[in-house]
């Protein structure tokens, strides 16, 4: 009867062995793979298309949440300004429409290229509409708001046009609140500031 139950037993502790392994493997690699920088995400853009934000490495950036029929809506005509006057200096913005608060966001994301467009002569990159506060945050903002992965400029999204501003290196160096204009004196020093690191 022994002589019967050790093969089984055998092939019993292959079958868990194979079955724990990949797992051990995959955990592995998602550990592996956690977010350190704003540029280890891939987003979609207005149209659909996957964009690694590794293509912006070397560039500043100002990571802004969106909407069409806020308070805060003419910030976009600030905002094409001063990507006017930094980008060719190595200066990006990247628009996150989100409709979190006051459902101010509730267009496609053809309605919401069409209004930028139209409105604002938008020129710089527009993604595809995400959660940026909730259970349903995006893991490119819970990455930037969340205390254990951004310490110095954590906390929740309060409103439309929230922005985080980022050095060449992929790092959080700046936040400011949605009411601060996008020409303001205290963000274009902090942009120059940033675009001064080499």
């Amino acid at each position: 009867m022994l002589a019967r139950m050790i093969p089984f037993f055998a092939l019993a502790m292959s079958a868990i062995l194979l079955v724990s392994i990949p797992w051990a493997m995959v955990s592995a690699q998602t550990a592996a793979k956690k977010p350190i920088s704003v540029l280890d995400f891939t987003m979609k853009d207005i149209d659909g298309k996957n964009v690694p934000l590794a293509k912006f490495q070397g560039k500043v950036l100002l990571i802004v949440n969106t909407a069409s029929q806020c308070g805060y809506t003419p910030q976009y005509k600030g905002l094409q300004e001063i990507y006017q006057k930094y980008k060719d200096q190595g200066f990006e913005i990247l628009a996150f429409p989100a409709n979190e608060f006051g459902a101010q966001e509730p267009g496609t994301d053809d309605q919401i290229k069409q209004f930028c467009s139209s409105n604002y002569k938008v020129s710089f990159p527009l993604f595809s509409k995400i959660v940026v506060k909730g259970k349903a945050i995006h893991p490119l903002y819970e990455f930037l708001t969340g205390e254990a992965t951004n310490p110095k400029h954590a906390g929740p999204i309060p409103w439309n046009f929230a922005k985080f501003l980022v050095n060449r290196k992929g790092e959080v160096v700046s936040r400011f609140q949605p009411g601060v204009k996008p020409e303001s004196p205290e963000l274009s020093s902090a942009i120059e500031k940033a675009l001064a690191e080499k």
